[in-house]
């Protein structure tokens, strides 16, 4: 029998999941954006758009998932909590190491085509390691760049996926399995174009591509679409193959944690948050973009544990 799209249920968590982030949007948009909002507590770098952010916009889709299931009286089952690690522990791996992969080959892409943006003098570098010695702390630049780099491969995925989980329960254990109906690759296109929808308000506020860029904010609204469909495609992929959400949730976060590397060999002022190097920019998107053309074309990435 084939299943049947749930419109119904998916309509109402859709209208959690953008009412309660957008919501908390406004907040932050009428209390002076993300660049000017307010420190909450003198002395710490808090402000109440971080707070926002990663509490009630990042947890909406989570806060979707479960108002959605009391709502509809859906029950529990099926909730993609199960570790499953005998039967999907590859694609544990898979999530903690090739956003690492993707994003360096994004970055690789880039200072490729333009090579006078990449400082081999690690400037950035020294100038971080200046502060450092003051306090006794004495590195090379390549040392410091390779301890960043085993720290965002190795611990990120842990800390971040602290955060993550809020997305990535609501987007990859509850929508992406609602939208099956439509087909694997479908499903997924559509789940992550409607991921990067959802960041619009944030992008508008100059998260992820400030406010200096062509096209302000409708271009950046844009590459957002086409960034989450690149990282959707990954992290739908792992959550399919290993019957849970948890390679999803270290796989978001491990994407967070290394999104950010290319910035230590960057000519200061070059680089473009639309082109590159990071991989909110085109060029710095190729591995995923490369991925997810991969995941698409394939017949069997895209089906379920059951399948």
């Amino acid at each position: 029998m084939t299943p049947i799209l749930d419109k119904k249920r998916i309509l109402i968590f859709l209208a959690f999941a953008f009412g309660i982030a957008w919501a908390a949007g406004l907040v932050i948009a009428l209390t002076g954006g993300i660049a000017g909002s307010p420190i909450l507590v003198p002395g710490l770098p808090y402000t109440l758009a971080l707070v926002l952010m990663a509490v009630v916009y990042m947890g909406a889709p989570a806060i979707a998932n479960v108002l959605t299931r009391l709502i509809t009286r859906e029950g529990w089952q099926n909730v993609g909590l199960r570790p499953r690690l005998r039967r999907g522990w590859p694609f544990w791996l898979a999530a903690w190491f090739l956003p690492a992969v993707f994003t360096i080959l994004g970055a690789l892409v880039y200072f490729l085509i333009f090579p006078q943006d990449f400082d081999a003098n690690f400037t950035y570098v020294r100038q971080l390691l200046s502060s450092a010695a003051a306090a006794g702390i004495t590195l090379t630049p390549a040392a410091y760049f390779l301890i960043q780099t085993a720290q965002a491969v190795l611990i990120s995925p842990l800390i971040n996926g602290l955060f993550t989980f809020g997305e990535e329960f609501g987007w990859r254990a509850y929508l992406l399995p609602k939208l099956i109906p439509l087909g694997g690759r479908r499903a997924v296109l559509l789940s992550g174009v409607i991921w990067g929808v959802w960041h619009w308000p944030v992008i508008a506020m100059g998260h992820n591509y400030g406010f200096d860029y062509p096209g302000f904010p409708w271009l950046g609204m844009g590459m957002m679409v086409l960034m989450c469909i690149g990282l959707g495609a990954f992290l739908s992929w792992v959550t399919l193959r290993s019957g849970s959400v948890w390679p999803a949730v270290i796989g978001h976060a491990a994407i967070n944690g290394i999104s950010a590397l290319a910035v230590l060999v960057l000519v200061e002022g070059a680089g473009s948050p639309l082109v590159g190097p990071l991989p909110t920019g085109i060029l710095g998107m190729a591995g995923w973009i490369a991925a997810a053309v991969a995941i698409f074309l394939s017949r069997r990435a895209l089906q379920t544990t059951s399948d």
